[in-house]
């Protein structure tokens, strides 16, 4: 029998259209003659129809311009353009002083350009107008075209459209599909005597072969050679797996991981690593200082250390950077700029035991948001701290964690840190270009020899996201951060 392959919904829909075989059914008279509410269940049945030769669908898509939601307050409160017009014609003192005092600064700003489109001329911060009629009439085109909406995109001025488009939500296009089904050959040979609706089972259950229900039962045909859809899996995000896999690098290399707090005082994030206190980096613009706490108390004693090396270098040798140390500013709360901060501190509390760290965490600076730039991203940081290490061990180190991560072509370059020396620029070279992607060096007698740290400390710090966009191909840091599923779906594994 030919209704063994259909559902109960097609056996309905194809004996309704058997009522009249030459018929053009559309989706509302199949709604109606199937008793159905729901057009999914229609287009469904219809398209299982479709595919096994019963019936051919025609779909005619349609665009419709509609009013969006500012297109709306357009037509009950009126254009801006047009309020301002009234505004104009019923002031005697028609400037800019006084529109700005009549209209909010949201719609002031803008306004005035939507006035000087429609003819008006401003003079001196007077506004003036040439040609009343011409105005009025391009304010009435705009109220009648927003008032005749919804309408098809083919019978709307075209001109006026554009000019709608360009203001923001002001207009939509929705495109719509409108379908009608009618009988094939083989489908006006089917016998309505035959599409009768059944209980069909789906799925064989354990409460289902406990009686003998299933034994008189019809059971549901699945094509097992029609392709099916791909399931979605759970997966990590790109950043998160590419952490994962820098773990793992530094891990293998023999380091162990430091994970500390993000709240710290300027002393350990700037005093400690020797970055006098009227440095650019002190500044409100690159670091997030809290109010709360806004101090954090500090040893005395390691404060007058630091202030002892700032000011005259202390026992190192240096000559320091001179002028004044305050404690005050020591001891301001704020969230870290670098993961350095943690790693000074663990050297401090830990000056001789030989040690491989390495850090993958978040740090703070007030960046303005831009392709290369966001006011919270991750920071890699490693060092080496034992005895003999030096600046070659410093390169090989280093060499060997790009070239696990892929990139074998790395060259470094002398650089200027406030706390390494000799300090260096790492590069790698990617797409025939050589790209930044780091700092390297070696602690300053400065940093380690107040802490009572004997062994030379090899340190270097890269920023994640940077690693990210080359591992990734990006131009664009944002879109590491917005929620793109599509695009998250189709990156590869790291």
């Amino acid at each position: 029998m030919v209704a063994e392959n259909l559902v109960n919904t097609e056996r309905r829909m194809l004996k309704t259209m058997l009522t009249n075989k030459e018929h053009d059914w559309s989706l509302s008279e199949i709604l109606s003659e199937c008793d159905w509410s729901d057009q999914a269940v229609a287009v469904g049945a219809g398209q299982g129809l479709a595919d096994k030769g019963f019936a051919r669908i025609t779909e005619h898509a349609t665009t419709k311009v509609r009013l969006a939601e500012q297109g709306q307050l357009g037509v009950s409160e009126g254009l801006l353009e047009a309020r301002l017009w009234q505004w104009f014609k019923a002031t005697d003192q028609p400037t800019m002083a006084n529109l700005q005092q009549s209209f909010a600064k949201h719609e002031a700003g803008p306004g005035i350009g939507l006035l000087k489109k429609l003819g008006i001329s401003m003079n001196s911060g007077v506004f003036d107008c040439s040609d009343y009629k011409l105005v009025e009439e391009a304010l009435s085109a705009r109220e009648q075209f927003l008032t005749s909406l919804p309408a098809e995109l083919e019978s709307v001025d075209q001109e006026l459209l554009e000019h709608f488009k360009k203001r923001r939500n002001f207009i939509e296009l929705v495109v719509s599909t409108d379908r009608t089904w009618v009988l094939t050959k083989r489908g006006g040979k089917v016998s309505a005597d035959e599409l009768t609706e059944t209980a069909v089972i789906n799925e064989i259950t354990p409460e289902l072969l406990q009686t003998d229900n299933w034994r008189n039962a019809e059971f549901r045909a699945f094509d097992v050679t029609l392709e099916s859809s791909t399931p979605r899996t759970g997966r990590s995000h790109p950043m998160q797996s590419l952490i994962e896999r820098i773990r793992h690098i530094f891990l293998e290399m023999g380091f162990s991981e430091l994970i500390e707090d993000y709240v710290q005082t300027a002393g350990w994030n700037m005093d400690a690593l020797f970055i006098p206190q009227d440095h650019p980096a002190r500044e409100m613009q690159d670091t997030f200082y809290l109010d709360n706490p806004e101090t954090l108390a500090l040893p005395d004693s390691i404060m007058e250390t630091w202030s002892e090396i700032h000011q005259n270098g202390g026992q190192t040798g240096s000559t320091g950077w001179g002028g004044e140390f305050s404690k005050e500013t020591s001891q301001r709360g704020l969230l870290r700029t670098h993961t350095t901060v943690n790693t000074i501190q663990y050297l401090a509390d830990n000056p001789t035991t030989p040690c491989r760290m390495f850090t993958v965490d978040r740090v703070f600076r007030k960046e303005a948001i831009d392709r290369t730039h966001l006011p919270e991203f991750h920071q890699i940081e490693g060092i080496i701290m034992e005895e003999g290490a030096n600046l070659q061990m410093l390169v090989t180190t280093l060499k060997t964690f790009y070239e696990k991560m892929g990139y074998p072509e790395v060259r470094v370059r002398p650089a200027y840190f406030p706390y390494t020396e000799p300090s260096l620029e790492i590069e790698v070279k990617w797409r025939g270009k050589w790209l930044e992607l780091g700092g390297a060096g070696i602690f300053r007698p400065e940093v380690t020899e107040p802490l009572g740290i004997k062994h030379p400390i090899l340190a270097w710090g890269m920023g994640l996201e940077r690693l990210a966009m080359l591992v990734l191909g990006l131009d664009d840091i944002r879109q590491l951060y917005i929620s793109d599923l599509e695009w998250l779906r189709n990156q590869p594994l790291i």
